[in-house]
């Protein structure tokens, strides 16, 4: 068959469908800083389970060394949507850009500040971290914020601190083990590989279950969400709730099986080592949302936290109402 006919094939294969009214789907790009970390984990399950095409979505999710990396992403048009942590909502707001979480996945952010095995003698707590050096996944990342907010809680000068990106998997890990860093913002699955190698490890500061979450910031904080520019969010509704969809069935089947059964479908780079990646996701289970809401009092939290930190945020008068909605998993399949 010549090319000719199979391009008058096409074209009119094309027009059918449009004569038809079928939806001719566009690709919804989906922005991931560390998609190995569990803490995305309902984002890349959902992919691996077949659920965004369930709800009618075409996904392609892209990944990114940090947070920072995939919001940038999605302001600059890169990407839709990033699968990041809602405080860049709240960050952003302060600045006058508008971002809006549409559903949460994560109750509380998992970070755990870990120290070298190499400098545990010399590190007994927060205030030792002036003038080391700690890693993070990128510099203006979550894992960021939060090292600033440990720093200023604790009455450390977060100048006084210097901030390298080490990324949160293999990297993150390799860069502790060496010593090339103090200390380290670090999520699982990591910190349970490096407690399995290192019985003696030091975690100074942790918010991987909701009692140390509330410990640490008084409250439940919200970490994972899928979120995206609010004009984006406004003209693609359908795409927005067909996500939410996908993220609250996937939701439904984490807690509805074992982390064994999780494990297996998990892409297979992400578990190489399957008896610690099964031991860090029993340990993370409970940091999965059961609504996919975003509580109000969570977000005030996050507000309270760059307040804090952040003397330009507290001064901003943001409307945390215009940061998130729930409309979107009001509206899903219960």
């Amino acid at each position: 068959m010549s090319s000719r006919i199979i391009g008058r094939i096409a074209v009119a294969a094309v027009a059918l469908a449009l004569s038809s009214g079928m939806a001719m789907a566009d690709k919804v790009t989906i922005a991931i800083g560390g998609a190995s970390c569990l803490c995305y984990l309902p984002t890349m399950l959902a992919q691996q389970l077949g659920e965004f095409k369930k709800a009618g979505v075409d996904v392609d999710v892209v990944q990114f060394k940090g947070g920072s990396e995939s919001l940038q992403a999605v302001m600059g048009g890169s990407a839709d949507v990033a699968s990041g942590y809602f405080d860049h909502c709240v960050n952003l707001a302060a600045k006058g850009q508008h971002l809006q979480s549409f559903v949460v996945y994560d109750r509380f952010p998992g970070f755990a500040l870990v120290v070298s095995p190499k400098h545990t003698s010399e590190i007994k707590s927060i205030k030792d971290l002036a003038n080391k050096k700690v890693g993070v996944s990128a510099p203006g990342s979550s894992t960021d914020f939060f090292l600033k907010y440990t720093l200023s809680k604790n009455g450390v000068d977060a100048n006084s601190v210097g901030v390298i990106g080490v990324g949160l998997g293999a990297t993150a890990i390799a860069a502790m083990e060496q010593g090339q860093i103090d200390a380290a913002i670090m999520l699982d699955p990591a910190v349970t590989v490096l407690q399995g190698k290192f019985k003696d490890i030091k975690i100074l500061s942790d918010t991987r279950s909701q009692k140390d979450t509330v410990a640490v910031f008084g409250g439940e904080y919200p970490g994972g969400a899928l979120y995206a520019r609010a004009d984006w969010i406004k003209a693609h509704e359908k795409d927005v709730q067909g996500m939410t969809n996908a993220i609250m069935a996937t939701l439904k089947w984490i807690h509805t099986h074992s982390a064994e059964e999780i494990t297996e479908k998990m892409p297979p780079e992400f578990t190489k080592d399957k008896a610690l990646y099964i031991a860090a996701l029993k340990n993370t289970m409970s940091m999965y949302s059961e609504t996919g809401l975003m509580d109000p009092k969570g977000a005030q939290a996050v507000l309270a936290v760059f307040s804090q930190s952040n003397p330009a945020i507290a001064k901003a008068h943001i409307d945390l109402s215009k940061t998130y909605t729930n409309a979107f998993v009001e509206k899903a399949p219960k």
